[in-house]
């Protein structure tokens, strides 16, 4: 299988390259194709590609994969994914591997993870991908993510015949613990956990301070945070950008009705954005 690795923290993070070694050790053909340089939290920007004008590309080499040729972009891992699976680097790969990044990308953190990025955006282009990340320590096991990620990416590929139907191609974010891996409590399906992390903004003169203070409250049972904490590995499948149920009635639990306090109640009395907006523009004069 021909697997497309990349990453977010450019092509001499420890992560991308332990990812690689273990999806050559499992009889992968790799085609490596990173940014350059550091390019975390760029989610799945992929910046001006059609008015920048070209992207810096130099060749570098892995001791530890000699003949695996790796490709430093000077982009962000959206981007790294959109010139490898449209063709630059010859042929389009099976499937997409990223990561593996240090530190968990586990509830909302996946809007912004270049990570995580990187493995929708390959979904957009019809290629199914993987996520893999690691929990935050002082130093890393990466061989334990590695491994999960290589027993992990035959799940991804299977998705393919479905994606030929119409459907759309397997992403899985995948987060291990960081610990060795005789110590990982398991492999468990994960809900993503929600937002619980206090902030703080500060203007000052010439710059604003944003200030990480922990969390805000307590963590979902069976959330992706708890059971990472917990020792597990954790797999989640993502869908990319889809159309959300709205108006109607059709909030399937969320908040589409305008008052921002977490729930569809009905204060936009059943009617769909198109409606609403369209009747409060008739009522400023304004033609339907």
């Amino acid at each position: 299988m021909r697997i497309l690795v990349t990453n977010d923290d450019g092509v001499e993070s420890p992560g991308i390259q332990a990812l690689a070694c273990a999806l050559h050790a499992a009889g992968h053909e790799l085609l490596v194709v990173a940014p350059s340089g550091e390019r975390s939290g760029s989610g799945a920007a992929i910046g001006r590609l059609h008015r920048s004008g070209p992207l810096a590309c130099t060749d570098v080499e892995w001791p530890q994969l000699a003949g695996v040729t790796v490709h430093a972009i000077d982009a962000t891992p959206a981007a790294a994914v959109y010139a490898g699976c449209l063709g630059a680097f010859g042929p389009p790969p099976d499937v997409v591997a990223s990561g593996i990044n240090p530190g968990a990308n586990t509830g909302h953190l996946v809007l912004h993870s270049g990570t995580v990025g990187a493995a929708l955006t390959a979904a957009t282009l019809g290629f199914p991908a993987l996520a893999v990340s690691i929990a935050w320590g002082d130093s890393f096991h990466w061989e334990t993510a590695a491994t999960l990620a290589a027993l992990a990416i035959d799940w991804v590929a299977a998705g393919v015949p479905a994606a030929a139907r119409g459907i759309a191609p397997r992403v899985l974010n995948l987060n291990a613990p960081n610990v060795v891996l005789a110590d990982v409590a398991g492999v468990r399906e994960a809900q993503l956990a929600t937002f619980a992390e206090a902030w703080g903004a500060e203007r000052r003169p010439g710059e604003v301070v944003l200030r990480y203070e922990g969390h805000s409250g307590d963590t979902l049972t069976g959330s992706d945070v708890a059971l990472v904490k917990a020792g597990y590995a954790t797999v989640t499948p993502l869908r990319g950008i889809t159309r959300a149920e709205a108006g109607s009635g059709a909030g399937a639990g969320g908040d589409d009705d305008g008052d921002h306090d977490g729930n569809d109640d009905g204060n936009d009395d059943g009617r769909g954005a198109a409606e609403m907006i369209g009747a409060a523009l008739a009522s400023i004069g304004s033609p339907p």
